[in-house]
């Protein structure tokens, strides 16, 4: 048996910098190493971090998370065996006795069952992906990523109130391809760009538009600019993060000083994708707003991806409850807590025909965890945030190498998850 060895918590920096935990798990000789991303737009039913409160980083430090690590998770863990993902989950969710991981902290539990899986990996002389996957030697997907071009809602400062407008490039034919031409149109969207704060947390350019609808349409008019055509080579994707501006039964359009009801939210939504080319949406409607979820689905799902974070916060149960109210299911390892309720979320998902897209958070780290857990798994989309910084490039760089490695076995997911949207030539040629 490869038994843990020791395990040792470490306060480290995300990059909005701020502390985050770091959990470094030894077997024996190998070592398992991974660090705790951070979410801004959070679902209310989402594991809950563990934070000092106080004065310290307005309040953000995590000595205690990273104490809980060294006085809670790591006599709780050493000597169990390295390869049983599940035993060293349930231990670990045995300390705490509530469901959100409050009290020993989110972000204590998530560092230390990805460490733990990095470690069964090296112990095994694999990569953490081929781990996952097993012995399996057909051919591997490489997802399609989902790319931020401008970032907005509470990702940058609610300059506009669409959260991420991104793209994903699914006639690219590798998944090197697919980031070559967002690049392209990365550098086409802040060409001559005035009134911009710089880039906002997840990299994308940080705008200022009159109007949401102007994001959206200065984006498609990026893709034409970049020599691509829209519902051909490239489609837009949005985060709406509806939960962010959702009060007392209606939506807040703070960028455009109006409030409207969720049948006139569904139809503004619906005739976005209708008229951009947009493939996938996510969080059209705010986690509360179950109903509108559902009618946005009902009356866009076979023609969009609509995508439920907020909604499902990477919960097995509320996957299986609320199927009916998304196409697809966003997965965050840290809105579950653990690798085992992660891995039960995308079973979940699975089970009741729903897409999967792996995906990381606004605070983000040099961590490549979720490369590997998305090609292991069989994610056919993966969301990372912008083309810019390094915590963000040091995952898509990470899937280079995992794509460049399997030479002939790698198969990019490129149209496979999405509808294929009219082509357009809005903003650019048809």
């Amino acid at each position: 048996m490869n038994a843990i060895t020791s395990l040792t918590g470490r306060r480290v920096w995300d990059s909005r910098g701020r502390p985050t935990v770091e959990v470094e798990v030894h077997s024996g000789p190998h070592t398992g190493r991974a660090i705790a991303p951070a979410g801004a737009s959070t679902g209310s039913a989402e594991a809950v971090e563990r934070r000092d409160g106080g004065s310290a980083f307005g309040g953000r430090d995590v000595r205690q998370a990273v104490a809980n690590v060294d006085r809670l998770i790591a006599p709780a863990l050493v000597g169990l065996c390295v390869d049983d993902q599940q035993a060293i989950d349930a231990a670990i969710e045995a300390l705490d006795p509530s469901p959100s991981l409050a009290t020993v902290g989110a972000n204590a539990a998530v560092a230390a069952s990805l460490a733990c899986l990095h470690a069964a990996a090296a112990t095994r002389g694999e990569p953490l992906w081929q781990s996952l996957r097993g012995s399996d030697d057909g051919d591997v997907v490489i997802p399609l990523p989902e790319i931020q071009i401008f970032g907005g809602g509470a990702h940058a400062g609610r300059r506009i109130d669409i959260q991420d407008l991104m793209v994903m490039a699914p006639g690219a034919a590798s998944f090197a391809e697919a980031l070559d031409w967002t690049a392209e149109i990365y550098r086409a969207a802040g060409a001559g760009r005035t009134g911009s704060a710089g880039v906002a947390d997840e990299g994308g350019w940080w705008p200022d538009f009159a109007a949401n609808e102007d994001a959206i349409e200065t984006l498609a008019a990026a893709v034409g600019a970049a020599g691509f055509v829209l519902g051909r080579d490239v489609v837009l994707s949005l985060d709406i993060a509806a939960s962010e501006f959702w009060h007392d039964g209606r939506y807040r359009l703070a960028l455009e000083d109006r409030d409207i009801s969720t049948d006139e939210m569904i139809e503004l939504v619906s005739r976005w994708c209708r008229d951009y080319s947009i493939a996938s949406v996510e969080d059209p409607l705010g986690e509360h707003d179950v109903d509108g979820m559902r009618a946005f689905t009902a009356a866009m799902g076979d023609r969009v991806q609509v995508i439920g974070d907020d909604l499902y916060v990477t919960n097995a149960a509320r996957v299986a409850d609320l199927a009916d109210a998304a196409t697809a299911v966003l997965v965050k390892v840290n809105q579950a807590g653990t690798v085992t309720r992660t891995r039960a979320a995308l079973d979940a998902a699975r089970a009741n025909g729903l897409g999967a897209v792996v995906s990381a958070r606004s605070g983000e780290s040099e961590d490549v965890s979720i490369v590997h857990l998305a090609v292991g798994w069989g994610a056919a989309q993966f969301k990372v945030g912008s083309i810019t910084r390094g915590e963000r490039t040091a995952k898509w760089n990470e899937m280079l190498r995992v794509e460049e490695s399997l030479g002939r076995r790698a198969r990019f997911a490129g149209w496979q998850p999405l509808h294929r949207p009219a082509t357009t030539s809005v903003g650019g040629p048809s």
